[in-house]
């Protein structure tokens, strides 16, 4: 995309919004950190398959592996917590690897549960501004699926199986579109 001048004002709101839906996402155990490492690892594959880059793959690799190793104290129930330091910080180094692979218009297909998540706040604050109604039980949407009765890990998990899919279809569009 050649946006001209506006190309920072663009790099600045994948840089905003992603940092924005990570922090989103960190709202139960392991939801942040395992969607996190599918993302990423859809970029170390993007990087290494179609760039060559080693730094920016070996960058995206080390942080699937903190994440990863994050996970094993962090899952249900968690005896350690990201944060927003941790949260804040995988949302741009996610949003760094879109921009450097230039992918960022990709992004909201790899990382589609993010988006979704920010969408529902979105939705959400809208809905109640304009009309005074709800959409969601509580929002972002892991905590509505919270208050219908799901259980903690039923949600991560299926959030995870979701990310992974979104990963897999952002990574096959990416090639498709590198070789046409």
């Amino acid at each position: 995309i050649d946006l001209g001048p506006f190309y920072p004002v663009f790099i600045f709101l994948v840089l905003a919004g992603s940092t924005t839906a990570v922090n989103f996402t960190d709202g139960l155990d392991g939801l942040a950190a395992g969607c996190a490492a599918i993302v990423l690892l859809a970029y170390v594959a993007i990087t290494f398959i179609t760039h060559g880059d080693q730094d920016l793959t070996m960058l995206a690799a080390c942080l699937v592996g903190a994440c990863i190793g994050f996970l094993w104290f962090n899952s249900f129930p968690a005896n350690v917590f990201m944060g927003d330091t941790g949260s804040l910080g995988l949302g741009g180094a996610i949003a760094g690897l879109a921009v450097m692979t230039q992918t960022e218009v990709l992004l909201i297909l790899i990382g589609g549960v993010f988006v979704v998540e920010v969408l529902s706040v979105v939705a959400q604050v809208i809905s109640f501004q304009t009309m005074r109604k709800r959409i969601f039980l509580m929002a972002p949407l892991h905590h509505h699926f919270e208050l219908r009765g799901w259980s903690e890990t039923k949600i991560i998990l299926r959030l995870w199986i979701v990310a992974a899919a979104c990963a897999a279809i952002g990574f096959v569009v990416y090639q498709l579109s590198i070789r046409g």
